[in-house]
């Protein structure tokens, strides 16, 4: 279920493992360092608890514990995290009450794209009470639904773009010279009767090979509605994702320390960092996690990031997340990430079918 590499741990027999279980288990509950005896009655195995502790050593020597200077007991390191995730955690689909939950909370008739995507990463947030994030597809992603030209001053265009998922994009395109509004209407009905339901890419494609394959006049006829259709499809800056709750993390005893905050709330607000991370999770379609400093990025290192690609269609459009300390619930956090994931991908294949 988290399609990621295997840490190259080393070979636990089945009474180590079993206690790694118990101790982060435990520690995943309360958040405090697990010392023997608390392992000797957690874990079911009938050992003294010298044998614990010499077991807890080794573990400790393998990087899989440590132990706080302040606490005899020991916690787990991102390294146990890692291990434990990728073969001691047993992880279930989300059902019942909560893929019920899940599914009615999404708005069943949203007026837009961007507006379900706002709606599924606060509901992310509300589920797992950590950082719920999404990141928007472009709009080149979704196909074109109706194209009109509107002439300004000095040779300039106001594109206004209407994509499948009733996104409106207003584009200012400046041309080298002014073109009347009928040549701007003919473009306009060209361009709507020839190459609605593509992609920007696509029509741009397209575009270039009619030019190359027909006739000069047809090309003097089209030269208006292929100027305005390279300006008007130029990439723009787009939004990139949508955060929610990150003040929900300012609760989080394990993110305490202010100037870590101080760096992960920076984080959230330039989102370079975060939308550079997902979009290599959109890369590798399913489920990743990320503990720690996993992430490659220092404001990350005391959190885990959990992620999920959505798409319509056999299409990856983006990354569905939620951000959150170390500590997690994972067998809950993970099973939300994909059913919301999943959901999502159902979700925008009805709005785009819909419009």
């Amino acid at each position: 279920m988290v399609p990621m590499s295997p840490i190259n741990g080393p070979d636990l027999d089945a009474r180590s493992r079993r206690l790694l279980r118990a101790l982060i288990g435990q520690y995943l509950a309360d958040g405090e360092p697990v010392g023997s005896r608390t392992l000797s009655r957690s874990s079911g195995l009938d050992v003294s608890p010298a044998t614990i502790r010499n077991i807890m050593s080794d573990l400790e020597d393998s990087g899989l514990v440590s132990s706080p200077h302040t606490s005899a007991g020991r916690i787990p390191t991102p390294r146990g995290l890692r291990l434990f995730v990728d073969s001691l955690l047993e992880l279930r689909p989300l059902h019942g009450d909560d893929l019920d939950h899940l599914r009615d909370q999404l708005p069943h008739s949203p007026s837009s794209a961007l507006d379900l995507l706002n709606s599924t990463s606060s509901l992310l947030s509300a589920m797992t009470h950590f950082v719920g994030l999404v990141t928007v597809p472009r709009h080149s992603d979704f196909s074109l639904r109706h194209i009109d030209f509107v002439p300004l001053s000095d040779a300039r265009v106001l594109v206004i773009l209407v994509f499948a998922d009733n996104q409106v994009q207003n584009r200012v395109v400046q041309l080298a010279e002014p073109l009347a509004p009928s040549e701007l209407e003919k473009a306009a009905n060209y361009l709507n009767s020839e190459f609605t339901g593509m992609r920007l890419d696509e029509i741009r494609t397209r575009l270039l090979a009619e030019l190359e394959a027909t006739s000069s006049e047809l090309n003097r006829r089209l030269k208006a509605a292929v100027e305005l259709a390279s300006a008007s499809f130029r990439p723009q800056p787009e939004i990139d994702m949508v955060l929610s709750g990150q003040t929900n993390l300012m609760g989080c005893q394990d993110l305490s320390d202010l100037d870590r905050l101080r760096e992960l709330f920076d984080t959230f607000q330039r989102k370079r960092d975060l939308v550079q991370l997902l979009e290599v999770c959109a890369k590798a379609p399913g489920v990743r996690l990320f503990i720690g400093e996993e992430s490659g990025f220092s404001a990350l290192d005391g959190c885990s990031v959990v992620t999920a690609t959505y798409g319509t269609e056999g299409r990856v459009l983006g990354t569905v997340g939620v951000i959150g300390p170390t500590r997690m619930a994972y067998d809950r956090v993970i099973p939300v990430v994909q059913a919301t994931a999943e959901l999502l991908g159902d979700a925008l294949n009805r709005v785009t079918a819909s419009l």
